[in-house]
């Protein structure tokens, strides 16, 4: 399970929207203090709305995210039900080897 947000989505949204919608652009760490946030924080969130509304090409969009970990989750149980299978597969053939003595 996922450790706890420290910071609630309502305060990453309206943080972003108040610095995509200032003009001029306030500096990151002026108003990461006034919202009491750590500034690399906001500077993520920031980077990763751009990223979501495609104005950034060097990370991926949340639903990107997303499915990156969906993929790699099933890939993870591909693997295991491929190495049990393996192991079965293994099992079965010495049971059926006629070569092998039974006592």
């Amino acid at each position: 399970m996922a450790a706890p947000r420290k910071y609630p989505p309502e305060l990453r949204e309206r943080a972003v929207r108040m610095y995509r919608t200032s003009d001029p652009k306030p500096q990151i760490k002026r108003l990461a203090v006034d919202l009491g946030v750590h500034p690399e924080a906001l500077r993520g969130w920031i980077r990763q709305a751009e990223a979501d509304a495609g104005e950034r090409r060097d990370r991926l969009t949340t639903a990107e995210r997303e499915e990156l970990a969906a993929l790699r989750k099933e890939n993870a149980q591909l693997k295991r039900a491929n190495e049990i299978l393996k192991a079965a597969s293994a099992f079965f053939a010495q049971e059926l080897d006629t070569t092998r003595r039974r006592y």
